[in-house]
């Protein structure tokens, strides 16, 4: 900065402030008016603002303002209206049986609505948004079920969950942790697992004693998924002829499944959804493709 001299532009008329920066000096160009008077206005508007609205936080609460206006109120009351407005319609699908929820197509649009919403609300975090599942959770799309798949089946599961703690009706299906707990030797458990492997038309490692790891399944696995492995949706024993797998059907996958078990978690959702939204929820589930 070479100096502070205060002179007039030649070229502009305006004075300078007396600042230079090699060779280039500043104007005193004041501010335009209406840009001032704007800025002011949206000063004079925020003071209005805070004392009007919610504004600033404290320790433990906020100022309310004087119109006491919350977003989230404003919120709970347009769902409270929406509610409202659904529990007329809603009213017949707690009146009517599934298989007539299934057959009305007014009825059905109203629980495959229903459905999807809940669904995207407390099922998708496990079984993702479109139903397909996940490693451990299943896949709601196919047509391979462990409790069945008609619309009574799934209500069902929906109502009492798998494993559930505080439903005296939930599904239990208990595989014992054959390696774990001792059952089956470490050579038996890789010699069955080979054996599964097989049934659903996998590969089997090089040696493997097909006869050996036969009459292993037959003593210890055949009571609960059948002689040929084809499943029992009775006790939630899943079918191992297909490539449908829970938790992989890679020989490490089934060694793991058969040392140390599997023991998935579904809520029983009667405890925390109404009647109507649960049949709903069955409803759309069965709607997903995979139904019977």
């Amino acid at each position: 900065m070479a100096g502070h001299t205060e002179e007039k532009d030649v070229i502009t008329g305006r004075t300078t402030t007396g600042h230079e920066w090699d060779g280039i000096k500043e104007l005193n160009t004041p501010l335009p008016r209406w840009w001032l008077n704007v800025f002011y206005a949206c000063i004079l508007w925020s003071i209005a603002y805070y004392v009007v609205y919610p504004a600033w936080p404290g320790i433990t609460s906020y100022t309310k303002g004087m119109f006491g206006y919350s977003s989230r109120a404003e919120v709970a009351v347009e769902i409270d209206a929406l509610k409202a407005k659904r529990a007329a319609a809603a009213a017949d699908l707690g009146k009517v049986e599934l298989a007539a929820i299934k057959a009305d197509p007014k009825l059905l649009n109203l629980a495959l609505a229903q459905g999807k919403a809940a669904f995207g609300d407390n099922c998708a975090p496990c079984h993702g948004i479109g139903g397909a599942g996940s490693k451990g959770y299943p896949n709601l799309n196919d047509d391979d079920w462990l409790w069945g798949g008609t619309l009574e089946d799934i209500h069902t599961t929906l109502k009492h969950g798998v494993r559930s703690t505080n439903d005296d009706n939930t599904r239990i299906s208990a595989m014992p942790a054959f390696g774990r707990d001792g059952i089956l030797k470490k050579e038996e458990v890789r010699s069955v697992a080979n054996y599964v492997a097989t049934l659903s038309g996998g590969q089997a490692e090089a040696g493997f004693d097909k006869a050996a790891g036969a009459k292993i399944f037959a003593d210890n696995c055949a009571s609960c998924h059948g002689e040929q492995g084809k499943g029992n949706k009775d006790v939630g024993a899943p079918n191992l002829t297909d490539a449908i797998t829970l938790y992989g059907n890679k020989l490490d996958d089934i060694v793991e499944t058969v040392t140390n078990s599997r023991a998935g978690l579904m809520p029983a959702w009667a405890h925390r959804l109404d009647p109507v939204t649960v049949k709903s929820l069955a409803v759309y589930v069965h709607s997903l493709g995979g139904g019977k």
